[in-house]
């Protein structure tokens, strides 16, 4: 074990210019070669969508338990209480060949730990097939500020290069934090208060543990790592956007309170393996759309940087975010879900992704929603290329918890009123009485629709007790239409008082492809843009 040394980063220069115009110019010849050149085409349809690459072959590998105890002597970030805010942001890397290069990267956030340079968190991480080659694991120190910018506190990195059947781990084990890479100003007010007070030190510390649990058993085929657990979940609030979307906190309009403008954007960590076959590539289904994942040129830069922003804001990390966690799936967890999306009240229909490592990111969507994102399932991926899976769902009560909730004698809410819960009374705190129906209503990613029944499988093993119905966006469009019609049709008659929601659209998969043509013309355009210099040019006639 040993530090690793940082990769300094290329400085600017003037060059980079001339290389975006570079890019963009090759591109827009790509574009006109692939156009008019003869020979054979490829398949039809934009590129993008479902993804059969295999996952390379490697032995299987261990699973390992990390664990971020606690650190010490951490800088001051903040000059008021000369204290932090401390978290952990960790990343694991192996040997292992991911399928693509773009794949993103094995990382985990701690919750935050409020106003203290000596911060315990004794956060678990539970990660399997990890090669007998090593790992390297990358651990950041973070000073969460929401109305700044998180401050880096330093760095540990810890190595280790064989894994084998009697390794005896690591144990509470004292890693030195670099500062190299930490807040100037942070270690500055650490310094001034050490000249005052002998018991502060300048040098931190993280204390870590590796435990060494088992083989993975994943039959003859260890090519991937992936998160066993815990499965953490977070809430995450903004009363700013709740006030701009008029969205108040549900269940506060009780005589005697004050409402609150409320949104909320949830996070879920299910249990892997994600199944191999859930594996989407963002679709290009305009010529900006490449730029955009990549961030190559001027405009893909913008768009990056906006959508990467907007999904800092909505998954927004402050004094009202909620952690808790289970150590597996189970029925408990199954309620937090349901508690999550708020049981059946209000029949509201959200918008998801789930990560390739099994982070389930959701929202609720609605038609009346003004605020403007940019285009949903990206800004859940956080621009990610690759996903597991990701589209539209919602929630029915049933009235016979042992009937399936496709049988024609079954009733639900929505869209009937039946008693033993909302609107009238508490939701029943049972998963039996609950079906979530869920598709791949998604134009950034086309989830493929034979995936379906492997989504429900691995949802189903996650989400024990609730049923599970899925619907394919063109496959069951009319019977998909109907149901998210009687959603909405009940949701205005039992009322606001919802969470955070995002635009829908009536396009063929969700929203975000209609979304984006109409901001965007085949050269990647802003349409506001056209429009001030058409009024500019008609000016210029006058």
């Amino acid at each position: 074990m040993e530090g690793d040394a940082q990769t300094k980063q290329p400085s600017g220069h003037h060059t980079d210019a001339y290389a975006t115009k570079l890019v963009e110019k090759t591109g827009s010849w790509q574009q006109k070669v692939a156009k008019y050149s003869p020979g054979k085409q490829s398949k039809p349809g934009p590129a993008g969508g479902f993804d059969d690459t295999p996952i390379p072959r490697a032995p299987p590998g261990y699973t390992l338990k990390f664990t971020f105890h606690r650190a010490t002597s951490l800088p001051m970030a903040d000059i008021n209480s000369f204290s932090s805010d401390p978290y952990i942001y960790a990343q694991l890397n192996t040997a292992l060949n991911p399928r693509h290069k773009q794949d993103p990267y094995m990382r985990l956030r701690t919750r935050t730990i409020r106003r203290s340079t000596d911060p315990v968190w004794d956060t678990e991480w539970i990660v399997a097939n990890v090669p007998a080659s090593g790992f390297k694991l990358k651990a950041r120190i973070y000073d969460e500020d929401p109305a700044d910018h998180d401050d880096r506190l330093g760095n540990v990195h810890v190595n280790v290069d064989s894994i084998g059947e009697g390794w005896s781990g690591i144990k509470e084990q004292s890693f030195k934090i670099k500062k190299r890479m930490g807040s100037k100003r942070a270690y500055l007010i650490r310094g001034c208060a050490a000249m005052l007070s002998k018991d502060l030190h300048m040098s931190g510390n993280l204390v870590i543990s590796v435990e060494l649990l088992s083989r993975t058993e994943v039959g003859d085929n260890g090519g991937r790592v992936w998160t066993v657990g815990p499965c953490a979940w977070s809430q995450h609030f903004s009363p700013l956007i709740g006030f701009i979307a008029g969205t108040k906190e549900p269940g506060k309009n009780k005589e005697g309170t004050t409402e609150r403008y409320n949104f909320q954007a949830n996070q879920l960590q299910l249990a892997g393996p994600v199944p191999s076959q859930l594996y989407h590539r963002y679709v290009e289904f305009k010529p900006f759309v490449a730029g955009m994942f990549n961030a190559k040129s001027l405009r893909g830069r913008i768009l990056n940087r906006a959508l990467h922003h907007q999904h800092s804001r909505i998954y927004n990390y402050d004094r009202s975010t909620v952690y808790g966690s289970f150590p597996s799936p189970s029925k408990d967890m199954t309620l937090k879900f349901l508690e999550l999306v708020h049981y059946d009240k209000g029949a509201r229909i959200f918008t998801y992704v789930i990560t390739l490592d099994g982070l389930w990111r959701f929202t609720e969507t609605g038609k009346e929603f003004g605020i403007d994102l940019l285009s949903k399932h990206t800004m859940h991926s956080d621009v990610n290329i690759y996903i597991a899976f990701s589209g539209e769902f919602f929630i029915h009560r049933l009235k016979s918890p042992h009937r399936d909730p496709e049988d024609q004698e079954q009733e639900t809410h929505p869209p009937a009123e039946i008693e033993g819960g909302p609107p009238l009374s508490d939701p029943p705190a049972d998963p039996n009485y609950y079906a979530l129906y869920i598709d791949n209503d998604s134009g950034t990613y086309r989830p493929n629709a034979e995936m379906l029944p492997v989504l429900k499988k691995f949802l189903q093993r996650n989400l024990p007790g609730i049923k599970i119905v899925t619907l394919d966006c063109q496959g069951d469009a009319t019977k998909m239409g109907k149901l998210k019609q009687e959603q909405r049709e009940r949701k205005k008659k039992e009322g606001k008082g919802q969470v955070f929601k995002q635009d829908d659209g009536s396009s063929l998969s969700s929203s975000d492809e209609s979304e984006l043509e109409h901001r965007f013309d085949e050269n990647g355009n802003v349409e506001e843009e056209k429009k001030m210099q058409a009024k500019k040019d008609n000016d210029e006639k006058v």
